[in-house]
């Protein structure tokens, strides 16, 4: 296995190479309050949890991709690794689209019914891209960050499989009894619009209310606080709104994550409702795309990412996966084009090609 992690994970610059000591694959959920247990004195472990879980974590029924759902890797150590450039130059020729621009659309219209009925007033609705790949998953990842470096890029190399990520969203970090989480929800070529766009701001306040309520249930009471509103940050091809919202906890890994997964923000309002919707109209399960990733260090302490920006795959086939945020007032071809947009780091040709 080969695990390379970007500096922001830890707070530093440039890549991280991990030594792995050992590697486990689960499906049972209960293997999370295993991690709680620790490791070594020195070691945190790298784990991988798909949207998979969603089924034994939140029990509602979701289409399964036949992945390992659970990933950890137990690390001897994270060390700086030497000037990491691609070796030669990828290429990606789209070969499907799970929802295409008409199939996006058509899901958006249920989508809409769905919330004139009272059922939800958010979903977040994702296709899935599939390529042919000519070239390494490696300098496909490494070409991939260089054209927007974000804190949460990974390559993740299982053998069979591998996954590559450029997150920049946080979805939870903990550090000693306090909690912090900062959900993306709002996406746009540029920040002022984004700002001044009351569909996006709506979008994040009810997506900032799920993450407020998801803390509650571990939070020592009194504690949970909105601390950012509409804040802004800005890639080289996009700019997002994000909110963070923080509380004081003693609950461990475990019970935490029972009470926040999966990431409010990638599935919608009310959660439980949103994700049997989603498991309806999308034809595509979402394995790890949707789920989370992360560091767990021996104190407890971890940090955690969406994954959002991510994909997959074995031999030359990877899937790529985008979506978007539908309320009642969403216009289909600005979503289709938001959609687009979030694929454009990892294939530039998007706008013209999708």
């Amino acid at each position: 296995m080969n695990l390379i992690l970007a500096g922001g994970w830890i707070g530093k610059e440039n890549f991280l190479r991990a030594k792995i000591r050992g590697v486990h694959f689960a499906e049972d959920p209960g293997f999370l309050e295993v991690l709680d247990k620790g490791s070594s004195p020195s070691s945190p472990r790298f784990v991988v949890i798909s949207y998979d879980m969603t089924e034994s974590l939140l029990g509602v029924r979701v289409k399964k991709s036949g992945l390992p759902p659970l990933i950890v890797a137990e690390l001897e150590d994270l060390c700086p690794a030497e000037e990491l450039l691609p070796e030669s130059s990828p290429v990606l020729e789209p070969t499907g689209m799970s929802l295409d621009r008409e199939g996006f659309t058509e899901a958006i219209g249920k989508v809409k019914a769905f919330i004139e009925a009272g059922d939800v007033y958010q979903i977040n609705l994702t296709s899935r891209i599939d390529f042919a790949l000519r070239g390494s998953p490696l300098d496909l990842f490494l070409t991939f960050y260089s054209r927007q470096e974000v804190p949460f890029a990974f390559y993740l190399d299982a053998g069979d499989f591998f996954i590559i990520s450029g997150s920049m969203e946080l979805f939870l970090n903990k550090k000693g009894k306090r909690i912090e989480s900062r959900p993306i929800k709002g996406t746009g070529g540029r920040a002022e619009d984004i700002l001044t766009s009351q569909k996006e701001r709506a979008e994040n306040l009810m997506i900032t209310d799920m993450m407020r309520n998801d803390l509650g249930r571990v939070a020592e009471p009194g504690t949970v606080r909105v601390e950012e509103l509409f804040a802004l940050s800005s890639y080289r091809t996009l700019s997002h709104m994000h909110s963070t919202v923080s509380a004081n906890t003693e609950k461990g890994f475990a019970q935490i994550l029972r009470a926040t997964f999966p990431p409010a923000s990638v599935t919608g309002a009310p959660k439980y409702r949103a994700v049997q919707i989603i498991d309806s109209l999308e034809p595509h399960p979402r394995s790890y795309y949707c789920g989370t990733a992360g560091l767990i260090f021996p104190n407890g302490d971890f940090t955690l990412s969406v994954l959002i920006r991510t994909a997959f795959g074995g031999g030359n086939e990877v899937s790529y996966f985008s979506g978007c945020g539908i309320v009642w007032d969403s216009d289909p071809d600005r979503e289709y084009e938001e959609l687009k947009l979030k694929v454009k780091a990892f294939y530039p040709k998007a706008t013209e090609d999708l």
